[in-house]
């Protein structure tokens, strides 16, 4: 007797094959198992400095010396992955928070450089949020020499900005002022091709977050009487700001709330302002910290 293999009975032989080769990914864990291991699994975003990157082969960023600074607080140590950045936060939650991927990647205890957002954390009902460690703004680093008295949208004029592509500069100019600045803009595919562009001399204004601006010009080691920084109040959708901290799965909330209590010392004791100024960047704390 032949026995017919349906398409649900199929579904389901696949699903077990599936979890047969790769296995079950490694669950986050609340703070006591992670105390009692040793060690804190910590994912963060490669390609994203000065916060996170790969240099030389190894991790290395603001974020980096962050995660170490908060497992060496907890009495672990860091254990600490690189990943790419999905199309969306919420993505980045379900693959690296609480539900992992197809290969069986172990699930990490801590995320940084998460948008510190209400409706974010509404809709994620699987992860807890920490408290906040940095107030990210967007700006312009300017050439002096170039533009005069930088203070107003309107000195802005015809002035050519290098940006890059498809980022949230590049939308804040797109819509900027009923969108008059789409033909100064001079689009690459990253920061730091925009940066070395700029630092060249290609054109007389780059926009990026604060932070890349500033260690960009940092690593650069640009004269600040020759480029200065900039914040202008543009009108539009986009967020000029927003605060950044970390996450963890709901049910590691009490490694959150140690998480938390180990930014709130390092903040109080400048330890914070210490790591974001290793790489040139100035540290502003969150509003209310």
């Amino acid at each position: 007797m032949t026995r017919t293999v349906t398409p649900m009975l199929k579904a389901v032989l696949v699903s077990l094959a599936a979890v047969a080769i790769t296995g079950a990914p490694v669950v986050a864990r609340p703070f006591d198992e992670v105390v009692k291991d040793g060690t804190m699994r910590v994912v963060l975003y490669e390609q994203n400095a000065p916060f996170s990157d790969l240099k030389d082969g190894k991790p290395w960023g603001i974020e980096v010396d962050l995660a170490e600074a908060i497992a060496k607080a907890l009495k672990v140590k860091a254990e600490i992955r690189l990943v790419d950045a999905g199309e969306n936060v919420d993505g980045d939650f379900r693959l690296n928070l609480w539900k992992g991927d197809l290969a069986g990647s172990p699930l990490a205890d801590l995320m940084l450089h998460v948008p510190t957002d209400k409706l974010l954390a509404i809709r994620n009902e699987q992860i807890f949020m920490t408290r906040p460690y940095y107030d990210e703004k967007l700006a312009f680093a300017v050439r002096k020499s170039a533009v005069e008295n930088f203070d107003t949208v309107g000195d802005i004029g015809s002035a050519a900005i290098d940006v890059e592509g498809n980022s949230a500069s590049d939308a804040m100019l797109l819509t900027a002022q009923g969108g008059q600045f789409r033909s100064n803009l001079k689009h690459f595919k990253s920061f730091d091709e925009a940066a070395k562009a700029f630092l060249a001399g290609d054109a007389p204004i780059l926009a990026g977050t604060r932070a890349n601006i500033e260690a960009a010009l940092f690593a650069a080691k640009a004269s600040k009487d020759e480029i200065g920084i900039k914040q202008l109040a543009l009108g539009g959708p986009v967020k000029l700001s927003w605060e950044i901290g970390g996450a963890v799965k709901s049910d590691s909330r009490d490694l959150g709330y140690a998480v938390g209590d180990a930014l709130t010392a390092m903040a109080e004791n400048g330890a914070l302002k210490s790591i974001f100024e290793k790489y040139g960047v100035e540290y502003t704390a969150p509003k209310g910290y």
